[in-house]
């Protein structure tokens, strides 16, 4: 339960229809097996305790003490376990018969709730036995061993210790109707949402529940989970599939197997959804809806689904094929359409031989394709000075060469060292002024041709070298239209591998060896091999790191503790703890310290949900403290 974290689980029994007592030691053996494996809260199917195909069973007196009786075995029984549960069963009040899911916790029934949508149609028939429930119904009943309980229908199930952890229940049909009990109760503040469901299978039902699932819980902002009944109930009629599914914020996180009863569980993160709603000022709120406060003890949630340590990159191949494809076109749109507003014909890129450059010149290709305008209104010009390698060098011009666009050759080592004469800068010395004396002397004749051309300048930045400041100011930091202002760098790659992937012959061989060129800025000379010694990654640390740190920081508002927690996860094997910890602090010094580089970015498309654009998604003071975020980073060790 520690930094949001809670494991939430779904469960179907293979129940006998009426054994109200046999079907109570199996919800007990599941609760226990549960909480055995650290899960909190656990939902199971509707009338799970009776079983749903009783028919005009319903009707029996007997049966309905009998259930009665079931729950309150059950909550003495999972008295002992630090879990809370919701269990399906009829309850009768004032002589009308009410379709309930039960919350228990700790021996103790907190609630109760009563199924709103009664289906009479098809094959269903629940009118005959069951009253519909209002949106506004409450009522009591005596439960046995359980005393008083409360059913009500505007009511959420609160943690003490976990604030964001807020739970509302509906009951199967509640969730197919065209206005939810389930809407009303996110605007009420539950993040997560139990739904004992008894649907019946028929062919492609399954898939229609599964989008029906994603999309609540995505516009509800919510994890839901759905719990399904199954092998066990009457088939005179229907057959149960046991389809249960745990959604979050519009993913699936856990499924079961068809046909077969199981246990499913997930790692839902309440915090996480806390955030999104915070950060969308269109989520609407209500607050009439009672409180009903229960306790968990805080400790640390086991995390079986492993954070995926590329949150930038689809990780399903086919998606990520289609991603690439979409996050191109949007670059080349973006492209195209300030060309066109300009009313310019050429664009200017720096090609280095790097992977920015790569993309740059990829996406300007796209958008000229797209303009019907000749590839060679694309300039190109490469600008060796004292860190350009031969491998770099060829393949920048090669690269120009196999697109078709125009290629400029302009040396800067005599300009630089004129330069460096002139403001007294010894050339032996290989710091900041000398790197970054390049960087600048490129950026100026690129803007100057872009005059001569009539053209603009095209940047090549990424937005992983935005979020740690590595780009020189007014030097790469600048240009006319950056293309790749909202692509991070493990993204970056992925791109220029799609293209690849598409091309053929010298392209291909030429991008793939662009790929497999280390990254790095080559302002720093050659080693004795001629080959690159200035190595990005070995000054400010792997991008993969800071790219999930700044996934998590920008995108969800984690803590540092949180996403050191996650990251050791995601990078186990790859990375230990202590290398995690040393480029965390990194991330986040050169994140505060380097926001001014942000606060004058040119224009460029959005193409993500996470951007850093003073204009779109981000806005930071300059001179903001990271102190308390540094303090939370030194109290990990």
């Amino acid at each position: 339960m520690l930094d949001g974290f809670i494991k939430i689980a779904c469960a179907t029994l293979d129940i006998k229809v009426g054994d109200t007592k046999g079907n109570a030691v199996k919800i007990v053996e599941e609760i226990k097996k549960a909480s055995e494996k650290g899960v909190k809260a656990i939902c199971f199917p509707e009338l799970c305790v009776t079983g749903y195909t009783c028919g005009d069973l319903f009707l029996q007196e007997l049966l309905l003490e009998n259930a009665k009786e079931a729950a309150s075995f059950i909550a003495e029984s999972t008295a002992e376990f630090d879990i809370m549960s919701v269990i399906g069963m009829p309850l009768e009040v004032d002589n009308n018969l009410y379709n309930v899911g039960l919350v228990l916790c700790k021996g103790q029934a907190l609630g109760a709730v009563a199924k709103e949508n009664i289906p009479n149609y098809s094959e269903f028939y629940e009118l005959r036995h069951f009253t519909a429930a209002t949106s506004d119904f409450e009522a009591t009943v005596e439960i046995g061993g359980l005393g008083q309980v409360t059913i009500s229908n505007q009511q959420i199930f609160v943690c003490k210790e976990m604030k964001d952890f807020r739970l509302g229940v509906e009951i199967c049909e509640d969730l197919w109707v065209p206005s939810s009990p389930s809407e009303k109760l996110a605007m009420a503040g539950a993040t997560v949402i139990f739904n004992l469901s008894a649907s019946d299978e028929v062919i492609g039902k399954g898939e229609y529940r599964k989008n029906l699932l994603k999309s609540k819980s995505g516009s509800l902002v919510c994890a839901y989970a759905y719990a399904d009944a199954g092998v066990g109930e009457s088939t005179q009629d229907m057959v149960f599939a046991a389809h249960n599914m745990i959604a979050e914020n519009g993913s699936i996180k856990s499924e079961a197997d068809f046909f077969e009863n199981q246990m499913i569980t997930a790692d839902i993160d309440v915090e996480k959804l806390a955030h999104e709603r915070r950060r969308m000022n269109t989520f609407s709120q209500i607050s009439r809806y009672a409180k009903r406060e229960f306790s968990l003890k805080v400790e640390e949630t086991t995390i079986e689904n492993v954070p995926y340590k590329l949150p930038f990159v689809p990780a399903n191949r086919t998606n990520l094929d289609e991603r690439c494809q979409q996050i191109l076109t949007m670059q080349a749109v973006g492209l195209a359409t300030r060309i066109k507003h300009i009313g310019c014909k050429n664009v200017v890129i720096g090609l280095s031989g790097g992977l920015d450059s790569t993309l740059a010149l990829i996406v300007a290709v796209h958008a000229f394709d797209r303009l019907g305008l000749d590839r060679s209104g694309i300039k190109t010009i490469t600008m060796p000075c004292f860190g350009t390698t031969d491998r770099t060098y060829n393949n920048a011009c090669e690269l120009a060469k196999c697109y078709g666009a125009s290629l400029e050759e302009i040396n800067i080592k005599a300009s630089v060292t004129q330069h460096f004469a002139d403001i007294g800068q010894d050339d032996s010395n290989h710091d900041v002024t000398y790197e970054n004396s390049q960087a600048r002397e490129r950026t100026q004749i690129l803007m100057d041709k872009a005059n001569m051309y009539n053209g603009i300048v095209i940047g090549t930045g990424d937005l992983s070298e935005l979020a740690l400041g590595w780009a020189t100011y007014n030097g790469d930091h600048m240009s006319m239209y950056a293309v790749n202002t909202s692509i991070p760098k493990t993204l970056v790659r992925w791109l220029v591998d799609y293209e690849a992937n598409k091309s053929e012959g010298q392209l291909q061989a030429i991008l793939k060896d662009i790929l497999d060129t280390p990254v790095s800025p080559e302002l720093l000379p050659p080693d004795e091999d001629g080959k690159i010694a200035q190595k990005t990654e070995d000054l400010v640390g792997p991008y993969e790191l800071h790219d999930f740190f700044l996934y998590y920081m920008l995108r969800f508002g984690f803590r540092p503790r949180k996403i050191y927690r996650m990251a050791c996860l995601a990078f186990e094997g790859e990375y230990s703890k202590d290398v995690v910890y040393k480029w965390l602090r990194t991330f986040y010094r050169r994140f505060f310290t380097q926001q001014f580089k942000r606060s004058c970015l040119p224009d460029g498309p959005k193409v993500g949900t996470v951007t850093l654009s003073p204009r779109g998604d981000f806005r930071m003071p300059s001179d903001a403290s990271y102190r308390i975020w540094m303090d939370e980073i030194d109290a990990i060790k």
